[in-house]
C-alpha cells in the first residue's frame, strides 16, 4: 500500500482529534481526542518505518533499519497507557467533587 494512504489516514485522524479537543467541553471526550492524536502519530511512525525498511531491504537482505521507530511506538503506547490511568483518575476525582466532567468547571480549582 502506498505511503500516501497512511499519511492521509493519519492526518485525518489527527485533525479529528484536534477538532475534538478544541470544540468539546466534556473531559472524557477531550481525553479520547488526545489519545486519537497520539495514535495518529504512532501510525505515521510505523508507516515511515515500514517505508524505510522496504527501501533498505533492496540493498541489504539482513538489515534492521526501521525497527527503531516500531520500538519507539511501543514505548509511546506504554506511556499512553500510564497517561490514561492517571487522566481517568483525575476525571473521576473531578466528578466526585463537582458532579460534572465539564472542563469549564475546572476554573473552580484555582480558588
Amino acid at each position: 500500500m502506498p505511503i500516501q494512504y497512511y499519511i492521509a489516514l493519519a492526518a485525518s485522524l489527527f485533525c479529528i482529534g484536534v477538532v475534538g479537543v478544541l470544540t468539546r467541553r466534556n473531559a472524557i471526550i477531550v481525553f479520547m481526542c488526545i489519545e486519537l492524536m497520539l495514535n495518529a502519530v504512532n501510525l505515521m511512525l510505523v508507516a515511515f518505518s515500514k517505508m524505510h525498511y522496504a527501501n533498505a531491504l533492496v540493498s541489504d537482505k539482513a538489515t534492521t533499519v526501521g525497527t527503531d521507530a516500531q520500538l519507539f511506538v511501543f514505548f509511546i503506547m506504554v506511556v499512553a497507557a500510564a497517561e490514561v490511568s492517571v487522566g481517568l483518575a483525575i476525571i473521576v476525582m473531578m466528578y466526585r467533587n463537582i458532579h460534572s466532567v465539564d472542563i469549564n468547571f475546572l476554573n473552580r480549582l484555582k480558588n
